[in-house]
């Protein structure tokens, strides 16, 4: 597919379908997590979800909200499902999403032009300061899906591989991988009317091809839970099996090496990592949480497995993979540290082991992480200076003691 025929199918969705789901309530999902002692959890379990005792309780009602883009500016303000499927509450918040709306909408648009623009010229989407600021100030949803194939590697990967996935889906297949993610299709976004069974078309269907055929692609990773719903944010955002297939690749293949892993060694190594460069930036959390004993698994796995899904608000999260596909997994310590160093003086107020783990609950809500465009801005100055060279070397080490632990 030419650059120029994406760009004029992908500008068919619509300026400002971004916003809604910041006033969302997030759905009581989660990535599933293994026991530690004392009945905690830490890095999920393979092809399982979490316990109903796991799961995050509902925040109050002004905070219970995502955000998503509608197709345009008021078509549904008032309806009882989002554009992207998902199920708002009784207490959606109208005045405040209208609020927001008024004033997301100017960036909106300015940025709708600039990639338009951008897309149709001669260079296209190359590796450059031009692309990568474009990138962090955010991709119009019209354009997400081109835009996060083209600078991933999946678009040169698929073409390069015609005919590949649609093998895979006629394959001999694994029955015990099949009926992992069979057991996981209808906990996967049971908010989402498009996920539904009665949809038509249901993307239940669409969501099992795309992680069968990745379980047979990469067999050293398989399926673990907390791939659905990464998969299934890909297939809301690209309508399009084979490039959602070629996404989840370029992200556990590439991106995010071993995280999913059966020894899931890369996910936590990088929580590891999280806790050295907290201890380089944000000293005092990092000394409350030695204190009390708590293990960074404990509070930030599923921030890590699920890239923030069900964490974060919709947009806030589709803005941070937009800077995931182009700049890498150094953007998941970003997100972070910001999230910890912005809520440093209510983490600190926790007295005990307990009271830590509903501060780090506490902090991924409220219009910090609902204000999607300022929230982007902080996590590239909030840090500070956070280059892969450090994390690699952080890597290195904190891999080295993980596995001399055995």
């Amino acid at each position: 597919m030419s650059l120029a025929h994406a760009v004029s199918r992908s500008e068919g969705a619509g300026t400002a379908s971004v916003l809604e789901g910041l006033f969302r309530r997030r759905p009581l999902r989660t990535c599933a997590a293994p026991e530690l002692p004392g009945g905690l959890s830490g890095v999920p379990h393979r092809s399982r979800t979490a316990p109903r005792g796991n799961r995050q309780p509902s925040p109050p009602a002004t905070q219970r909200k995502g955000n998503e883009q509608p197709h345009n500016s008021g078509k549904h303000k008032n309806t009882r499902v989002d554009p992207y499927g998902f199920e708002r509450p009784d207490d959606f918040d109208y005045a405040s999403y209208e609020a927001f709306f008024s004033r997301y909408l100017v960036v909106l648009t300015r940025r709708a032009i600039k990639w338009s623009k951008l897309l149709k010229g001669n260079n296209g989407i190359q590796k450059s300061l031009k692309v990568k600021r474009y990138i962090r100030k955010g991709i119009p949803n019209e354009h997400r899906a081109l835009v996060w194939m083209i600078v991933s590697g999946a678009q040169a990967n698929m073409e390069q591989n015609p005919g590949y996935y649609h093998r895979l889906l006629e394959g001999e297949k694994n029955d015990k991988l099949v009926e992992a993610i069979k057991t996981d299709m209808n906990r996967t976004f049971p908010d989402n009317v498009k996920f539904r069974k009665t949809a038509d078309p249901c993307l239940q269907h669409t969501l099992y091809n795309v992680l069968v055929a990745y379980g047979h692609h990469n067999k050293a990773v398989g399926y673990c839970q907390g791939m659905n719903f990464i998969a299934g944010y890909l297939i809301l955002i690209t309508k399009n099996e084979e490039e959602s297939f070629w996404l989840l690749d370029a992200l556990i293949g590439r991106i995010l090496p071993d995280y999913y892993s059966p020894a899931m060694t890369g996910l936590k190594t990088d929580q590891e990592v999280l806790g050295e460069l907290v201890k380089m930036k944000v000293p005092a959390v990092a000394e409350l949480m030695e204190r009390h004993g708590v293990m960074w698994t404990l509070v930030v796995s599923r921030w890590f497995i699920c890239l923030f899904i069900d964490i974060l608000p919709v947009e806030t999260v589709l803005r941070i993979w937009d800077c995931l596909f182009y700049e890498g997994s150094k953007i998941i310590f970003r997100v972070a540290l910001t999230l910890i160093k912005q809520h440093q003086a209510f983490i600190l107020e926790a007295t005990n082991f307990p009271d830590i783990c509903d501060k780090f609950k506490e902090i991924t809500k409220g219009t910090f992480v609902t204000e999607c465009h300022s929230f982007m801005q902080k996590i590239f100055t909030e840090p500070g200076s956070l280059s892969m060279a450090t994390i690699n070397k952080l890597r290195e080490t904190c891999c080295e003691k993980l596995l001399s632990q055995g």
